[in-house]
This record gives structure tokens, C-alpha cells and sequence, in this order.
């Protein structure tokens, strides 16, 4: 498939949401295109002024309660990300983003509102954080294969009858140790508790994700990608193991 113009992805709030290394997502999402030979531009969004409205991805990340309420507030107040899903932008949120995406979230003051484009809602959890290796079997309907991350969140979130589970938890805790499940979707927003950064852990949803974007997307040759897929291998193996011992 062929563009006019390079793919436009956006890094949202880094220095804000930015404390577990999401922003190696963008890095993923950029190179995947390039490898491709299509054309990509990756966009570091500082402050709110700065956010294009004429992205094609933005991507937000995780953050201690502090940072997360100031990213809330300064999103709310420009609404660039509101009106660029309302044009058509995909949204990939994980951790703090993943809250702040949503209708409303325990900020650093109490219950923060969120940008509303995921109907979910986030409160604290009784029991430990959680934190640990994080195994998700998608939906079906995504055909995608495990997704693999390391989950770090003291909320609990729930779904409502507009968002569906990005997937089962397989290990870990996901949205809350309740119901067993995992991230949220909704039309072109995608997100979900897991670290790594995801996106490198987990190609073929980095591909997935892409795809609302370009279109259907073939196999990536590239040195990289074995390199990568051992990695996944290597987690995957681990997780397992360790979820087999629990048992």
C-alpha cells in the first residue's frame, strides 16, 4: 500500500509519561514502517501545545500518580487527542495512559477525570500493587497471539458495555484479579496495563496496530526481528514456568 505522506506517530507527554520506558514503543512502531520501506515520522510531544491534531498514532504511557494527573489535566484542556480520534487517529495507551483514556481515574487529589474515549473507569485496588510478568490471551476476534509485558498499577479497572477486554489474563492481574481480564478497546483506542515497552515484546501487535493505519501487513524481514522474537521466546518460556510453579 502506498501513502502520500509518512505516518505520523506521536509521542504523547514523555517526560510525563514516560517512567517505565513506553516510549520505546514509538521507537518499535517507527522502525517496523521503515523496515517496510514506508515512510514514518516520529513526533516527541513535550507539552499539549505541541500535539499535532494530524497524527495517524498516538501513543501514551505510564506514570506515577503526580505526572498522570498533569498529563490529564493538560489533555483535557487542549483536547488535541479528543479531536484527532474524532478525525480518525488510532490510540495505543498503556498504564497511566491506559487510565487517563478513560472516564475517570484516582489522581493525585482524588478522582481525576479522563479524556473519555474508552468507556472505562479506574479506582484504587484493595490488596498489593500489582506488579510482576504480565500473559494476556487476546480476543479471538483480534487473532493475535500471546501478548507478553510486566505490569507495575495499583487501579483496578472496569469495563463498560462500550469497551471490550483487549484479553484474558493468563498471568499476572490485568484490570483487576475479579474478572480476568486485560486492557480495553474500543473503536481505533487500544489499551492496556503492560510494560516492556509492549510493542517490543509483543510485533506481531505492533504490526496489528499499524495495519488501522497502512493496511494489511506482510512478514518483516529484518535482522532485528529474530534478535526480537528470541526475546519473546525467552519471556514467554519464563512466564509459563513461573505460572506453572504457582500452580
Amino acid at each position: 500500500m502506498t501513502r502520500e505522506s509518512a505516518v505520523r506517530i506521536a509521542v504523547v507527554l514523555p517526560e510525563l509519561l514516560g517512567t517505565y520506558g513506553d516510549g520505546g514503543n514509538g521507537v518499535v512502531l517507527e522502525h517496523r514502517l521503515r523496515w517496510r520501506g514506508i515512510a514514518a515520522e516520529r513526533i516527541e510531544c513535550g507539552d499539549a501545545t505541541s500535539i499535532p491534531e494530524t497524527a495517524d498514532l498516538y501513543l501514551l504511557g505510564g506514570g506515577e500518580d503526580r505526572p498522570q494527573t498533569l498529563a490529564a489535566r493538560e489533555l483535557r484542556s487542549s483536547g488535541a487527542i479528543n479531536r484527532a480520534h474524532a478525525r480518525g487517529a488510532v490510540i495505543f495507551a498503556v498504564c497511566a495512559g491506559y487510565q487517563i483514556v478513560g472516564q475517570s481515574f484516582p489522581g493525585a487529589e482524588g478522582v481525576e477525570a479522563g479524556l473519555g474515549l474508552l468507556d472505562v473507569t479506574t479506582t484504587v485496588g484493595a490488596g498489593p500493587r500489582a506488579v510482576g510478568e504480565l500473559l494476556i490471551e487476546p480476543d479471538p476476534a483480534l487473532d493475535l497471539p500471546l501478548v507478553s509485558g510486566f505490569e507495575n498499577h495499583q487501579g483496578f479497572t472496569a469495563l463498560g458495555r462500550d469497551a471490550r477486554p483487549l484479553g484474558r489474563v493468563l498471568e499476572g492481574v490485568g484490570n483487576g484479579p475479579d474478572h480476568r481480564s486485560e486492557g480495553a478497546i474500543a473503536e481505533r483506542v487500544v489499551a492496556t496495563y503492560a510494560h516492556g515497552p509492549v510493542l517490543a515484546r509483543n510485533p506481531a501487535l505492533a504490526d496489528w496496530l499499524l495495519a488501522m493505519i497502512v493496511g494489511p501487513l506482510g512478514p518483516l524481514d529484518h535482522p532485528v526481528v529474530a534478535a526480537t522474537a528470541e526475546l519473546r521466546r525467552e519471556r514467554l518460556a519464563a512466564t509459563r514456568s513461573r505460572s506453572t510453579r504457582a500452580g
